[in-house]
């Protein structure tokens, strides 16, 4: 978890202590089924893997499910935190479309698929606090949206070599921006258009997120601090040198800098 979502487990880390090895627990189960395209390479070798999965949640693999340290270790958290496994397997399922390269069909689309992961783990974690889901819910889903809407953006140079597209149809038809151009790595003045209507809905969620903080529990905080990372990427997307698919990062300790700056002022996480 350390290694593989470095800012994740650094926000984590922010939670109460005893909390923080179930928040780690289900953060790396759903690190492990996002990556399982990358994992698997073909669709078969995919669904086979989320397939088990499904089964570990329901006690089918028995002995198997126990070696693998992060099924054991969520089995462990579902059973002492008596969580519901429906938020498990609705974010395995939504993970399936990543096993294919059809398109997003909509930003209802995008955001359903948000919801069910993104804010399936965002909602557990708030169950694994002792907070109530449903109290929540607007605040997370917005920044489920926020998370998901920037990685899309972030991680289109990967996706096009792979021929995937989350970009959803809707936002390409309303600005005539194809497909073709996206997966060849062409920015168009078309494609570039749509990509700014991403940043601009992404900022509407971290907006609407940032209204909502006002009157959270500072409880929540941890589980949001992930966002604090959100509206300087897209900044740096709104720059005139911005090349959509050419790989860029921002240094590590700068990132780890804007978490400790959130965590200190819940203000900045969605500024």
């Amino acid at each position: 978890m350390a290694q593989a979502d470095r800012e994740r487990y650094l926000a984590t880390l922010y939670a109460p202590q005893e909390h923080r090895d179930a928040l780690f627990a289900v953060f790396a189960f759903g690190l492990e089924i996002a990556r399982v395209r990358d994992v698997a390479r073909e669709p078969l070798p995919g669904e086979i893997r989320l397939q088990w999965w499904r089964e570990v949640l329901h006690g089918e693999r028995g002995e198997q499910g126990l070696a693998n340290p992060v099924s054991a270790a969520l089995l462990d958290t579902i059973r002492a935190r008596d969580l519901p496994l429906s938020p498990f397997e609705r974010l395995i399922d939504a993970h399936t479309f990543d096993l294919y390269n059809e398109p997003m069909v909509s930003v209802a689309a995008l955001e359903t698929y948000a919801a069910e992961t993104q804010g399936a783990l965002l909602a557990t974690g708030a169950r694994i606090l002792g907070l109530r889901e449903t109290e929540y819910a607007a605040i997370l889903q917005a920044t489920a949206n926020a998370l998901i809407f920037a990685q899309v953006l972030t991680d289109l140079p990967r996706h096009a070599a792979r021929k995937q597209l989350y970009i959803p149809a809707d936002v390409l038809a309303h600005y005539s921006a194809k497909r073709e151009d996206i997966l060849a790595r062409n920015a168009t003045t078309e494609v570039r258009a749509a990509l700014a209507e991403m940043r601009l809905r992404a900022r509407k969620y971290l907006d609407e997120a940032e209204r909502l903080r006002n009157t959270a529990s500072a409880g929540i905080l941890p589980l949001l601090l992930p966002a604090s990372l959100v509206r300087p990427a897209l900044q740096r997307m709104e720059r005139q040198s911005y090349e959509p698919f050419a790989v860029e990062s921002e240094a590590s300790w700068r990132r780890q800098w804007r978490l400790w700056r959130a965590a200190r002022d819940p203000r900045k996480i969605f500024a």
